[in-house]
């Protein structure tokens, strides 16, 4: 019969879950499959011991709920059967009560009835007549009741005791009250009721009936009760009166099937009251170990099961923990081989690709299945190199490939070319038998061109330091071997390393001394130790004088690691003999210049020194020419002509005086550094320009700190600048023509500290009318002067001489609120300890002249 198509709206119901799984597993990862496979068989172990459990559970609390049932069922009818029996003696002891009350029964009457209703009810121990005082007037007690309870006639009632409690409770209540008193150690429990009497309306005391807890148990409880329970009476505080009462064990240990524990059930007895209380507790109704035959036959199925459920879960486990390492590994080959850079290609014995990866089929542009399954010639052989990439391939397929591997070009799909070098290595399987060859091929196309263009950048860098103006060798540490030497080198010293090590040591360079143990020519001294801080540092420059070649050179050197990781100095030696000719003939202009602005400062200064000149020469004339008149004359003293030739000596010594400080300042002599006193720097000046400020009538004050320290400096051109910036302030003031109260000057010299530096600050303030901004601006450039006659190089020199010994010079205008009142100049030379370093060497310029260049 031909089959018919079901729609979806056609299949049974039945099948729809089937189909809607089916469709949400195949939803699913298969990270999340594998979890859920591994993770079901112990989902399942756990449901069905849930469902075993709660089963047994289950049926455990309906057994004990129909064992509960059946317990309260029969204690509650236990119950009404001894309130039935209490209430029957309580309804004759009251018929008894009521005739007592009538009159018509006596003492002996009573104790006949008494009798009577006690012999015929075994559970009543005792009944006794108590009058309203207490007293009792009659009793009959059973022959078993023991003898300490037995009422005597004519006896009261012990106050305080239970018995006299209840009594007054029957008077007040003038109901039948039941008590349970509290019994003895040696006394037997009795179950009291008192039943009060009265007489015309008046309480006449009461009927007290006594019954015992263990006849009242024995001959309440049916038997059929007591077959099957254990039936106790328990008074108000829970203590046993009567019976027995099976222990009762923990709450849960009920709930086991094997447990023979029930739950007790207990009720009041009435009509006594919460004073009496019925218990019954069943005995063993479980059918026990051996008679819980299903309950272990499901059990043993149960664990059983359990059993198979985990193993089945292990061993699921396993699987996907194995699947998921073969798949991770897998995936693992997979990617590094699909990462690989390197094309892979595998031949078998006759010549035929069997495998390629990614990176082959990547570099040649052919996908995989136009590679695999063919044989030479393959489709990425360019048609020009066919016949070298056949004998290559014959010779890869005979094992005749080198172990450095070859050089091949390669076609793309595209039909571009590029380089690639293959290495070949035999194909083995895994039981040792060679299947084929592996043949291993890298992209050589960019480290090709890296190579050529190095080649081609070293031709270029050989020929610039061929054509380079400068010496250029390179040699390794302890090694007579010459690594590189350049065109002017080889004019210079030849192909030789003599030169390379005269350089080295004419630098003050110190090579590393040779070890005594004999070591290879190959070797350097730091062979094993750390020389990245060798070639880290910078290059060092000193200039030094060649006599074979009569030039000076500036050699710089430095270390280096060479291609073959060996430690070699590499020196450069330019050719600087044009600039020290330059800068000696500079440095001579320069003391030429300093000589000369002496020269002219003294020239500017010659009439104030004649004029100086001219007192002392003046004094000397008069006193000769007085000491020949009085030679002449009558005569004169030998103590007069001594002082006169005193003074006359005096004269002379100051006008020679003069004439040296002037010839020491205006000689010309080599700048001669030296510690010096700065007191006596400053009144020399202060001399030399003492001349020209009283020539101009303008007063100078100075101010030098006590306890200066000396500098070290050359005196000489420290006067000159004081000099110099004392002439011009006498020259501000005088051209501002200032009246003679206002013509000061103030020089001071005092300690100070600049930049955390100690130092000694010179300064000279005047009067005059200040600096304007525009001369300001260009105050110590050379050749700018705002004099006529002026050269413009008296404050450069001034400021140059100060910078050559570390220090700074500036100058500002002095105010009082808005009205300028002078300038004042000034100048700082720092101690000898911050420009002398530890060796004495000085830290700034070697001299004066090589600064003025």
């Amino acid at each position: 019969m031909p089959q018919r198509s079901t729609s979806p709206s056609q299949m049974p119901a039945a099948l729809a879950p089937a189909r809607w799984w089916k469709r949400w597993w195949g939803r699913q990862t298969p990270h999340r499959q594998d979890r859920f496979a591994m993770l079901a068989p112990l989902i399942a172990v756990l449901m069905f011991l849930a469902a075993i459990g709660s089963s047994f559970m289950y049926l455990r609390l309906e057994e004990i709920d129909r064992e509960q049932e059946a317990v309260k069922r029969d204690v509650e009818y236990t119950q009404q059967q001894i309130r039935l029996r209490l209430l029957e003696r309580q309804e004759q002891l009251m018929r008894i009560g009521r005739d007592i009350s009538n009159e018509e029964v006596d003492a002996e009457e009573f104790i006949s009835r008494a009798e009577s209703l006690v012999a015929q009810h075994p559970d009543l121990q005792s009944v006794s007549w108590i009058d309203e005082r207490r007293r009792i007037k009659a009793s009959y007690a059973a022959p078993s009741l023991p003898a300490p309870q037995v009422r005597a006639v004519d006896t009261l009632l012990r106050p305080g005791g239970d018995t006299e409690s209840t009594f007054s409770l029957a008077r007040d209540l003038q109901q039948p009250v039941y008590a349970q008193p509290a019994g003895t150690p040696d006394s037997v429990p009795l179950l009291q009721l008192h039943i009060p009497l009265s007489d015309r309306g008046h309480f006449a005391g009461v009927l007290l009936a006594e019954y015992s807890n263990e006849s009242l148990l024995r001959y309440g409880v049916p038997a059929e009760v007591l077959a099957k329970y254990a039936v106790a009476l328990l008074n108000g505080n829970g203590q046993v009166l009567a019976g027995n009462a099976a222990p009762i064990h923990m709450v849960g240990a009920r709930l086991l099937p094997w447990s023979s524990q029930s739950e007790p059930y207990e009720v009041p007895v009435s009509p006594v009251g919460n004073g009496l209380v019925l218990r019954a507790q069943a005995y063993r109704t479980s059918q026990g170990v051996i008679g819980s035959g299903l309950f272990w036959l499901v059990g043993a199925l149960s664990i059983l099961t359990a059993w198979m459920l985990i193993g089945n879960w292990k061993h699921t486990r396993r699987r996907l923990q194995a699947q998921q390492a073969l798949v991770s590994e897998t995936n693992f080959r997979r990617a590094m081989e699909s990462s690989m850079l390197t094309g892979m290609r595998a031949l078998d014995m006759q010549g035929r690709i069997t495998y390629v990866n990614t990176a082959f089929c990547r570099m040649t542009g052919w996908s995989e299945s136009a590679l695999v399954g063919h044989t030479a010639p393959f489709v990425h052989w360019p048609e020009e190199d066919r016949d070298f990439l056949v004998a290559r391939l014959e010779d890869e397929l005979n094992g005749r490939t080198p172990p450095g591997g070859f050089q091949v070009r390669v076609k793309r799909r595209d039909g571009s070319i590029f380089d690639g070098r293959m290495y070949v290595s035999p194909l083995i399987d895994a039981v040792g038998k060679q299947t084929g060859w592996m043949t291993s091929m890298t992209d050589i196309t960019e480290p090709n061109r890296v190579r050529e263009q190095l080649s081609a950048s070293y031709e270029r860098f050989t020929k610039v330091l061929e054509a380079l103006d400068a010496s250029v060798s390179v040699a390794p540490i302890n090694s007579h071997e010459l690594l590189f030497a350049n065109k002017l080198y080889r004019l210079w010293f030849g192909v030789q390393t003599e030169g390379h090590e005269k350089l080295v040591a004419e630098a003050g360079v110190p090579s590393i001394p040779a070890s005594d143990e004999a070591m290879d020519d190959d070797v350097d001294a730091f062979v094993g130790l750390p020389t990245d801080s060798l070639t880290d540092t910078q290059s060092e420059s000193t200039e030094v004088f060649v006599p074979e070649l009569g030039k000076w050179l500036e050699v710089r050197t430095r270390y280096l690691s060479w291609v073959d990781a060996r430690l070699v100095q590499m020196v450069i030696a330019t050719d600087i003999t044009p600039r020290r000719r330059a800068e000696e003939q500079s440095a001579a202009q320069a003391e030429r210049a300093q000589s000369s602005s002496r020269l002219i400062t003294m020239g500017e200064m010659a009439s104030s020194v004649a004029h100086e000149l001219n007192q002392p020469l003046a004094a000397i004339s008069n006193y000769c020419n007085g000491m020949v008149s009085r030679i002449k004359g009558p005569g004169i003293a030998e103590a007069d002509l001594l002082a006169a030739l005193d003074k006359t000596a005096r004269q002379a010594q100051r006008a020679g005086q003069i004439i040296q400080r002037i010839q020491s300042f205006v000689k010309r002599s080599e700048p001669n550094r030296s510690p010096s006193d700065v007191e006596h720097m400053v009144f020399e000046a202060m001399e030399l320009a003492g001349i020209e400020l009283r020539r101009r009538n303008v007063r100078l004050s100075h101010y030098v700190a006590a306890r200066l320290p000396q500098l070290q400096v050359d005196p000489i051109l420290i006067e000159q600048v004081l000099v110099n910036l004392l002439r011009n302030a006498a020259e501000a003031i005088d051209l501002a023509q200032r009246p003679t109260a206002n013509r000061n000057i103030e020089l001071r010299v005092v300690p100070k500290v600049v930049n955390d530096k100690a130092g000694i600050e010179f300064s000279v303030a005047d009067t005059g009318n200040g600096l304007a901004p525009e001369v300001k601006e260009r105050l110590f450039e050379a050749f700018f002067s705002t004099k006529a006659e002026g050269m413009g190089i008296g404050l450069n020199l001034c400021r140059t001489i100060v910078e050559s010994h570390l220090g700074r010079m500036q100058a500002e205008n002095l105010y009082n609120g808005n009205e300028g009142t002078g300038c004042r100049f000034s100048f700082w030379i720092p101690l000898a300890q911050s420009s002398v370093t530890p060796n004495g060497a000085q830290s700034g310029p070697a001299n004066t002249p090589e600064l003025l260049r």
